[in-house]
């Protein structure tokens, strides 16, 4: 590299001198893998901790606990709609800070709250606040990268970012080790600080001059109306939101899955750091194919074996054949296909919208994530006891997104849609 910020070498015009100038392709990566680590962070580290929040808290239904996770994902796609026509008008660094920097303050929230209603408050504020590293992440990749080499840059950043949850439950059972379940989230404020300190001090403005809008009702809905109504970005969006609902129905029953059904809470950090493991495995390979394959090819042939591996998972757990070792296994291929795909999605849903990207990636996750946590949150709530239910929601989701990509691609798979 010579030295220049990829913002720069994209549009000259938003080169910046002092202390931003001189970012890499590297660093690049790292801060959007940062940000993007937020999230992950957020939910999987406190998933050992569910039994001894719920303790603590005098939660008596163990489904209840599953709202700790919903609640912070209802506030994460909830606040993306603000963001995004911000981001467009005023830069997306003054809301990158504005929203680490909250993230900081509402982590300290839940680790005071002193009821179980607080601490679903704040985590609902804490998922509102760390919204904005998610969708001007996107839109920040956007501005800076298209089309295949988008989703390299997106395929690296979420290999780290899927290496968090790879990690993150065992570093929640690390810390519980010595702390309180409280000290998880003094760790995650710890944490937003340095991310706030590296954003202060290294990331240009990477927003095109003309490529502002004015924060007006007539420009943000035509923006909304132009994310909806492109058949490519609305297809995959879709697409990601069905099989995120499958994702978080995992995350919603993965602790009782291994308290209740196989009776190993203690193996649940390793087999959860596998199965992310494959993920984030997935993304690493995508990095390396994508451009020579192109973003269908892999994403469509990777949705094509999520279906097949999920509908043979049902019907192990249906024929009362499941074990902890075919639980890790079918999981652990199926979110290898997951990994594949959804960055490749992604991608292809933000192709079509440069001039309202961030907009358009506000949209798309408030959708996704939104879609995607109440689908999770219905998945969770049907735990009986088995793997069932979920097993039932991931072949179901798997099936319907598959569906979705067909029709958008104009009933064929692999390349684009005749005419697009």
């Amino acid at each position: 590299m010579d030295g220049t910020s990829h913002a720069e070498q994209m549009n000259p015009a938003v080169a910046k001198p002092g202390p931003h100038a001189g970012i890499g392709f590297r660093e690049f990566v790292g801060i959007v893998a940062s940000m993007m680590a937020m999230v992950a962070l957020a939910i999987d580290t406190m998933l050992p901790a569910l039994p001894a929040i719920g303790t603590s808290l005098g939660i008596v239904q163990e489904n209840e606990r599953q709202l700790i996770v919903t609640a912070f994902l209802l506030g994460l796609g909830s606040a993306q709609l603000i963001y995004g026509p911000l981001s467009d008008r005023f830069g997306r660094r003054p809301l990158l800070l504005f929203g680490t920097g909250a993230y900081v303050l509402f982590s300290i929230g839940v680790a005071l709250a002193p009821s179980f209603g607080v601490l679903l408050a704040f985590r609902l504020l804490q998922g509102m606040s760390v919204a904005a590293t998610r969708v001007v992440t996107i839109s920040v990749v956007r501005d800076c990268y298209g089309g295949r080499q988008m989703a390299r840059v997106m395929s690296l950043a979420f290999m780290v970012f899927l290496a968090i949850p790879v990690m993150a439950p065992s570093i929640g059972q690390f810390f519980l080790l010595f702390l309180p379940w409280r000290g998880l989230f003094w760790v995650l404020a710890a944490y937003g600080l340095f991310v706030l300190t590296w954003l202060t001090t290294r990331l240009p403005e990477t927003l095109h001059p003309e490529y502002r809008r004015p924060v007006d009702v007539a420009s943000i809905f035509s923006a909304i109306r132009r994310s909806l109504t492109a058949r490519q970005a609305v297809g995959y969006m879709l697409a990601q939101t069905v099989i995120s609902g499958a994702l978080y129905g995992f995350i919603n029953s993965v602790q009782q899955i291994f308290a209740d059904a196989f009776h190993a809470p203690r193996l649940m950090p390793l087999v959860f750091a596998a199965i992310a493991g494959m993920m984030a495995l997935a993304s690493l390979i995508n990095s390396r194919i994508v451009e020579k394959l192109g973003t269908r090819r892999v994403s469509h042939s990777a949705l094509l074996g999520f279906v097949a591996i999920e509908l043979g998972h049902f019907l192990i757990a249906w024929t009362g054949h499941e074990t902890l070792l075919s639980f890790a296994l079918f999981q652990a291929t199926a979110m290898f296909c997951f990994g594949l795909s959804m960055a490749n999605f992604g991608a292809m849903a933000m192709e079509p919208l440069a001039e309202v990207a961030g907009t358009a990636a506000s949209v798309q996750g408030f959708v996704t994530t939104v879609g995607g946590a109440l689908l999770g949150f219905g998945i969770g709530q049907s735990f009986d006891g088995t793997s069932l239910p979920m097993t039932a929601g991931f072949a179901v989701a798997g099936v319907v997104g598959l569906g979705i990509v067909f029709a958008t691609e104009g009933g064929r798979l692999f390349h684009p849609r005749m005419g697009s």
